[in-house]
C-alpha cells in the first residue's frame, strides 16, 4: 500500500458522548472520498461500533481514557490495477483483545449486545487487530469502488 497524505486523526478520550461527533466527522469524509450514502453509512457504523468497544471491553467503560483515530487515503496496487481506499486506524492503550475471542455471537442467538464484530465486518473490506508495545490497533479498509462510465450512443 502507497500511503497518502492524512485526512483526519482525532484525539479523543473514552467518552460515548462524543461518538455522535466522531460520527459525523467520518461521515462527512467518507461522503467527501466517493463513497455511495450506503457505503458511508457502512464506515460510520463500523467506526462507531469499534469505538464503542473499545470503551466497553478495553477500558471497561472508564471515562478519559485515549483513543486516536486516523484515517488515510491509501492506493492498493494489484493485478486489477490501483484502487482507492479510505484506511481507519484505532487505537488505544487498554486492555489486550484476544484475538480468538474476536469473534461475533452466531447470528441465531437472538438477544442484545455481541454483534458488533459482526456489523464492522460486514461494513469494511478487511479489519485487521494488533498488539503492538502496550496498545490495541484496529485497522479497518474500505475500498472505493470503480467509478462507472456511461457509455455514449
Amino acid at each position: 500500500m502507497d500511503r497518502r497524505d492524512l485526512l483526519l486523526r482525532l484525539q479523543l478520550n473514552s467518552n460515548p458522548e462524543i461518538l455522535c461527533v466522531v460520527r459525523s466527522a467520518v461521515a462527512q469524509l467518507s461522503e467527501e472520498m466517493g463513497f455511495s450514502a450506503e457505503e458511508c453509512r457502512a464506515v460510520t457504523r463500523a467506526v462507531d461500533e469499534a469505538l464503542t468497544n473499545v470503551i466497553r471491553h478495553a477500558y471497561q467503560g472508564k471515562r478519559g481514557k485515549p483513543i486516536e483515530l486516523s484515517c488515510r487515503r491509501v492506493e492498493d496496487s494489484s493485478e486489477a490495477g490501483r484502487r482507492g481506499a479510505l484506511e481507519i486506524v484505532l487505537e488505544d492503550h487498554g486492555a489486550a483483545a484476544d484475538p480468538k475471542k474476536m469473534v461475533g455471537r452466531p447470528l441465531d442467538d437472538i438477544r442484545p449486545g455481541g454483534l458488533g464484530l459482526h456489523f464492522i465486518q460486514q461494513s469494511v473490506d478487511l479489519m485487521e487487530y494488533k498488539r503492538i508495545a502496550g496498545a490495541n490497533r484496529l485497522r479497518l479498509l474500505k475500498y472505493l469502488q470503480p467509478m462507472k462510465h456511461e457509455v455514449s450512443r
